[in-house]
């Protein structure tokens, strides 16, 4: 009786499990993964968090706060110092509007010669 009763569970669970991982994978507002650069989403990102920004800090780089998708939703990663890196600048986390929704990129250290305006 107790072998047919863990039959029966474990037949259920592997029947309904597509079930619940299906619509995570195909719902349209679902996140991707693109090549470790940032995530492409279909849902805007809320209007953004205006900050105070501190006075500067010989040494360190202001990274302003940003939008992050995180669980299925946008949830807000407030600005930050870091240690600066000599001949580069840092380029803020952005979200950019692509033809199939909304895609992330990550803030990152550029050399100083080789500035991107989004």
């Amino acid at each position: 009786m107790m072998m047919r009763s863990l039959i029966t569970v474990l037949a259920a669970a592997a029947i309904s499990a597509p079930a619940v991982v299906a619509p995570a994978v195909f719902t349209p507002a679902g996140a991707q993964a693109s090549m470790n650069i940032g995530v492409t989403i279909g849902v805007p990102p809320p209007a953004p968090v205006y900050e105070a920004v501190p006075a500067p800090r010989p040494g360190y780089a202001w990274s302003p706060g940003y939008w992050r998708w995180d669980g299925g939703r946008h949830v807000w990663s407030p600005g930050y110092w870091m240690a600066e890196r000599r001949g580069y600048h840092w380029v803020p986390d952005r979200w950019a509007h692509v033809d199939h929704g909304w895609h992330h990129e990550r803030g990152h250290w550029d050399h100083d010669g080789d500035h991107h305006h989004g």
